[in-house]
């Protein structure tokens, strides 16, 4: 016999709570489904621990930089990864509790086990049986290790961040921000790392100017870059990794694949119910995240759409909206999403890159030495670029390589969503000194786009 709730959610990941918590403070009798821990990637092995694994290599730096100001040590302040582990373990598992007190206290019921979905609307999850007219999938993404021969044993994010200990010599294969980002904390941490990845540069559909400064900035921490220089295979061996690149071969102790994430529909019984993914095992929805199957809807990075927790939260609390509340609230707007890359010096963008915009694009630079290097030898530079509309002076985008760069464009983000214009920005009073005042002091273009 089913059980029968008005919405039932698969995945306690991010997007998912949202939209099951929304759905219950509509009244809704809400159930959602987790065959593993509540929180999803983002909170328990993704943007959260990753980011904290970020301020640890960030202090390692800091602590070199401090020297020039004064700060004297008797001894070279090393770090240990065990302790980063143990730490990161707890808050997480904070983290997870507080999203159960959460789902607890909104009137959500928690199911834990594998769902299948039925045919006639049932999922069944071990010997349970639920059913109800709306369903969400929401069950995110994995890491995709098959691109590679060799490399279904390779670690990927996960298995990073559970490291108890550094390995000297990393390999990363891949060039998008995940690869960017680990390379740069890893080496920040003390390892010998370098990447390989297909493209010229990394961090493909950044703009042109974030990707080449990203790629100096790495090869200045003294990450090795190897473009276009992925291997055809990868062995395992008893002291590490060889990989066989070209008619040679080199090892290294560590492997790393970030060479994309693949929908994690498998075992969910999609085909039971007649529904067809993309080629790339994505979940298609429409405009209103309604799947090709009546009732069943999909959010996130299982629709492989922008692969972004807030743009997973937003969709969900919005479908919440939709079907409880009727809300004719257009759905979220995924034309403005601002995205970071958090490197040890990190970028951030929002709007269009360079080559999205239309010709007679008036493009506004600043590139100089931040002052909290003023005392040091750091080669690191700080690069902002505005790009405006030829038509109205419109903002089109902003990008920006440099310490502050995602607190700096999340803020900005809002100007570009707004639809405001460089005569906006010209208008706004500068706060000196700061680096963020370098976008309301820009002058004349320094070039147009062809």
């Amino acid at each position: 016999m089913s059980r029968t709730f008005d919405f039932i959610v698969i995945g306690a990941g991010s997007g998912g709570v949202a939209a099951a918590r929304r759905a219950a403070s509509h009244g809704a009798r809400v159930a959602i489904i987790e065959q593993a821990r509540v929180g999803g990637t983002c909170v328990l092995r993704g943007c959260v621990p990753k980011k904290l694994l970020m301020y640890a290599s960030r202090h390692g730096a800091a602590l070199a930089e401090a020297s020039d100001f004064g700060w004297q040590w008797p001894a070279a302040p090393e770090f240990s990864m065990s302790h980063w582990a143990r730490a990161k373990a707890t808050e997480t598992a904070r983290l997870e509790q507080l999203y159960r007190q959460l789902l607890a206290d909104s009137g959500v019921e928690l199911v834990p086990g594998r769902a299948r979905l039925e045919a006639g609307g049932e999922i069944v999850v071990g010997q349970q049986h639920l059913q109800g007219p709306h369903i969400l999938l929401a069950t995110g993404a994995s890491a995709d290790h098959s691109l590679i021969p060799g490399a279904e044993q390779a670690a990927g994010s996960d298995e990073v961040l559970d490291l108890q200990r550094l390995p000297g010599r990393l390999t990363i294969l891949g060039g998008g921000y995940i690869a960017v980002e680990f390379a740069s904390i890893l080496a920040g941490l003390g390892c010998a790392a370098s990447m390989r990845y297909r493209g010229d540069l990394p961090l493909r559909g950044f703009d042109p100017d974030i990707r080449r400064r990203i790629a100096t900035s790495l090869q200045q921490q003294g990450i090795a870059l190897h473009a276009g220089a992925l291997p055809q295979q990868v062995t395992r061996r008893a002291d590490g990794w060889q990989l066989h690149v070209g008619t040679g071969s080199e090892t290294t102790d560590y492997l790393m694949v970030a060479l994309g994430r693949r929908p994690n529909t498998a075992g969910l019984g999609l085909e039971r119910v007649g529904l067809e993914l993309t080629a790339g095992g994505a979940v298609p929805v429409d405009a209103q995240l309604q799947t090709a199957v009546r009732g069943l809807y999909a959010v996130g990075d299982i629709t492989h759409r922008k692969d972004l927790t807030p743009v997973a939260v937003a969709e969900g609390r919005w479908l919440a909206d939709r079907l409880f509340a009727a809300s004719e609230r257009p759905p979220p707007s995924l034309q403005h999403v601002p995205t970071a890359v958090f490197s040890l010096t990190p970028a951030a963008s929002v709007g269009l890159a360079e080559g999205e915009c239309p010709p007679g694009t008036a493009v506004y630079e600043s590139d100089f030495r931040p002052m909290r290097l003023a005392f040091g030898t750091s080669r690191e530079r700080c690069y902002l670029k505005l790009l405006a509309s030829p038509v109205d002076r419109k903002v089109l985008g902003i990008h920006m390589h440099g310490n502050d760069a995602p607190e700096i464009i999340q803020s900005l983000a809002m100007a570009v969503t707004a639809g405001l214009s460089k005569d906006d920005f010209d208008r706004t009073m500068a706060l000196h000194p700061s680096t963020a005042e370098e976008f309301v002091l820009m002058g004349k273009p320094k070039r147009y786009l062809c």
